[in-house]
């Protein structure tokens, strides 16, 4: 009997001990067919990916980006440290006011001091030797004029008799001035420098330089229009008179 029961426990045991490695496996298969762990969805908005470092960078009209305006500010800096008498258009073009008249080509100086001692004498007639004949003849106004040149002038002049005219000629030429077209086959010195300014950015000093040539009510009225419209005076570097004109 003793034999017997023995004989059983272990068939037993080994009934158990099979149940148990049956139990152990189970939960191992299991897992391998686990599939993995998806990340849990959020409702943050996501937003548009950056460009790459490398890409193009355009602004928003598709152009260059806007260049910052400290950066603007600085470079006029720069420009009128460098040079006083530069004034910036609304361009950001530099020009230069020019004041000391030996930066003149010696043939203009001594047209501007022709003018000058012309004007002086109160006789218009002196100035007909300088005005020029045939294609080289003065400009007088934006058209063609059908008069006599001197006759013309004293015609414009407020006094009837050229008196005016000649005021104003000494008056222009005593201003400080500009260079336009340098360089090429047009190139001029133009008298006042008013004439390559917008007016609504001329310091105290230059309005005072202006009202000596017209009143405050011409002043407003030039503004108006957009520009400096009164008289100016274009002398070329090889020291022919071109032009003496009002308008623009």
């Amino acid at each position: 009997m003793r034999g017997s029961g023995t004989g059983d426990l272990s068939v037993g045991s080994a009934c158990i001990t099979a149940l148990l490695l049956i139990a152990l496996s189970g939960p191992a298969l299991a897992l391998s067919e686990l599939k993995p762990v998806q990340p849990p969805t959020t409702d943050v908005e996501q937003g548009p990916s950056l460009p790459p470092l490398d890409g193009p960078m355009v602004g928003p009209d598709g152009g260059l980006p806007v260049p910052n305006p400290i950066i603007r500010d600085t470079l006029d800096t720069q420009i009128e440290d460098a040079n006083p008498g530069a004034a910036i258009l609304e361009d950001d073009v530099p020009v230069e006011i020019i004041t000391d008249l030996t930066q003149l080509p010696e043939p203009a100086q001594r047209m501007r001091e022709l003018i000058l001692e012309a004007a002086t004498t109160g006789d218009p007639e002196k100035l007909r030797a300088l005005l020029g004949t045939g294609p080289n003849t003065t400009q007088l106004a934006f058209s063609q004029i059908d008069s006599d040149a001197v006759e013309y002038l004293r015609s414009i002049s407020g006094d009837g008799e050229g008196l005016e005219i000649l005021a104003i000629l000494i008056d222009l030429l005593n201003t400080g001035f500009v260079r336009v077209d340098a360089g090429e086959a047009n190139e001029t010195y133009v008298w006042p420098y008013f004439t390559a300014l917008p007016l609504d950015g001329l310091s105290a000093p230059q309005k005072v330089e202006l009202l000596r040539l017209v009143t405050a009510g011409d002043v407003e009225d030039m503004k108006a229009f957009g520009a400096y419209n009164f008289y100016r005076v274009g002398i070329s570097p090889d020291g022919e008179w071109r032009f003496f004109m009002a308008g623009d």
